[in-house]
C-alpha cells in the first residue's frame, strides 16, 4: 500500500517537495495550508506598492496539482501533532500520516513589542500586502484634505523598520513612487516632501551581503531621497509616534515592519525541539531531532550538522527549494532501499533590487559582486523564472514592461471586502 505523506505548508519548500514526488506509485500526498493558493514572497512588496496584482504572484493549489494523481489539498490550519498516534489535529479535523513534513515558513517577529505588533504593518503574506497597500493609499487620500500641515506630513511619512532585502526593496519602490507618481495622482500634495525613513539596528544595510553591496545600496537609496538610519532600532510605536532606541521620535501613521521573522510553533513538540528563532532542529536528512518520521524543510528548520553553516542555513528561497527536492529524493531512496543523501546547500548567490536599473548581486564561487544595470537585469530574470508557472511569468512581465516605460502603473485601487 502507498505510504501517506502530509505536507503542512505550500511555500517554496512544500511545493518543490510535492512536485518531486508527483504521480509517485509509492506515496500519497496531502498538502495542508491555511490558504488555497501558493504565492511568491520575494515580490510581495510590489503588490504592497501597487506595481503588481495579487494574481501575478499567486496560483491556486488545486489548479497547480490538478494533474498530480497522488496529491490532495486540504484547507486548514495545523493545531497539534500527535506523534504517538501519527496524526495531526487541524482547525477542521484530523489526518493520519506515515511521514509528516513541516514546511510552514516564518511569521513576523515583533520581539515582544505589543504596540508595534498591534499597529505596525508587516509584509509576510498576501493579506499583509493588501492591507499595507490599502492603508498607504488611504492615508494619502486623507492627506489631500487635511488642513493641518503637521498632520498632513504625519499621514504621508513612511518609516520602514528593517534594512534587509525586503526593507531595501520597498524603500526603493516608494522613493520611485514619490518621484514619479505622487504629485501626478495627488496634485493636492504637490511641493510637500513626504519623508521615507529606513531604519536598521545593524551598522549597514543588507548585513549578510558583501561590503560592496552594502555601500552601493546605501549610496543609491540616499541619492533617491531615502533617509537611512543605522545602528538604531524601533523600540515602540505610541499614538502615531515611532520611538527609536537612540531616543529620536518621528510622527508617522505608516510604520512598515520588515525587521525580523520567527518560525511558527505547534503543540506536540517539546521545547528542546526548537533552536534559534523557534526553528525546528533537524539532522542532515531534515528529520526533526527526536522523531522517526517527522521532517522539517525550508525556513521553519535549522540544521546543526552542516559545519559550513554553524548558525543554520540562511532563510532563503534557494535553501527551501533544495530542502524540498533533497527530502523527496531521500524518501524515494528509502522505498528502494538505497542510501539517503545528507543535505548540502549549494549557494547560488544573493540579490537585492533597489530601484529602476539599480540592484546588487553577490556570487560565492568565484567571489564577486555585480551592481547597477546588469545586476538589475539578472534580478528581473531570476525572479521572473522563479514564479510558479508560465501564466504568472507572462502577467508579471507585462506589468513590469508597462512600469519600465511609463514609470507608472494603474493598480492603485483601495479594495476592502466588507
Amino acid at each position: 500500500m502507498k505510504k501517506e505523506i502530509i505536507v503542512v505548508g505550500g511555500g517554496f519548500a512544500g511545493v518543490n517537495f510535492i512536485r518531486s514526488l508527483k504521480n509517485s506509485k509509492d506515496y500519497n500526498i496531502t498538502l495542508v495550508d491555511k490558504n488555497n493558493y501558493n504565492f511568491f514572497p520575494p515580490l510581495l512588496y510590489q503588490v504592497a506598492t501597487a506595481f503588481l496584482e495579487v494574481s501575478n504572484i499567486s496560483y491556486p493549489f488545486r489548479r497547480l496539482f490538478r494533474k498530480h494523481k497522488n496529491v490532495k489539498v486540504r484547507l486548514g490550519e495545523l493545531i497539534e501533532i500527535n506523534k504517538a498516534e501519527n496524526k495531526i489535529v487541524l482547525s477542521n479535523g484530523e489526518l493520519k500520516y506515515d511521514h509528516l513534513v513541516i514546511a510552514t515558513g516564518t511569521i513576523s517577529n515583533f520581539f515582544g513589542m505589543k504596540n508595534i505588533e498591534e499597529n505596525a504593518l508587516p509584509m509576510k503574506t498576501v493579506d499583509d500586502a493588501i492591507l499595507l497597500r490599502n492603508t498607504m493609499l488611504s492615508k494619502l487620500e486623507k492627506a489631500t484634505i487635511e488642513k493641518n500641515p503637521e498632520k498632513r506630513l504625519e499621514l504621508g511619512t513612511v518609516v520602514i523598520a528593517g534594512g534587509g532585502p525586503t526593507g531595501v526593496e520597498i524603500a526603493g519602490m516608494l522613493a520611485e513612487m514619490k518621484k514619479n507618481i505622487i504629485e501626478k495622482d495627488y496634485p493636492e500634495l504637490r511641493g510637500l516632501d513626504l519623508p521615507i525613513w529606513l531604519v536598521d539596528g545593524s551598522p549597514a544595510l543588507l548585513s549578510p551581503m558583501s561590503e560592496k553591496s552594502q555601500k552601493y545600496t546605501l549610496a543609491s537609496l540616499t541619492n533617491m531621497g531615502v533617509k537611512v538610519k543605522l545602528n538604531t532600532q524601533v523600540k515602540d510605536y505610541v499614538n502615531n509616534e515611532v520611538i527609536f532606541s537612540d531616543g529620536h521620535k518621528i510622527n508617522s501613521q505608516l510604520l512598515f515592519w520588515t525587521a525580523g521573522v520567527v518560525s511558527q510553533t505547534f503543540r506536540g513538540f517539546s521545547p528542546e525541539s526548537f533552536g534559534r528563532g523557534k526553528r525546528l532542529i533537524v539532522d542532515g536528512y531534515n528529520k526533526v531531532i527526536g522523531t522517526e518520521n517527522i521532517f522539517a524543510i525550508g525556513d521553519t528548520c535549522i540544521s546543526i550538522e552542516d559545519k559550513k553553516f554553524p548558525g543554520g542555513h540562511p532563510q532563503l528561497a534557494q535553501v527551501a527549494i533544495q530542502h524540498g527536492k533533497n527530502l523527496a529524493s531521500n524518501l524515494k531512496n528509502i522505498i528502494k532501499g538505497k542510501e539517503q543523501k545528507v543535505f548540502s546547500y549549494h549557494d547560488k548567490g544573493t540579490m537585492a533590487i533597489i530601484g529602476r536599473v539599480k540592484a546588487t548581486a553577490d556570487f560565492p564561487k568565484p567571489k564577486f559582486t555585480i551592481t547597477g544595470a546588469l545586476a538589475w537585469m539578472m534580478w528581473l530574470f531570476v525572479h521572473l523564472f522563479s514564479l510558479i508557472n508560465y501564466r504568472n511569468r507572462i502577467k508579471t512581465m507585462y506589468n513590469w514592461t508597462i512600469s519600465y516605460f511609463s514609470k507608472d502603473q494603474t493598480l492603485r485601487m483601495i479594495i476592502r471586502p466588507k
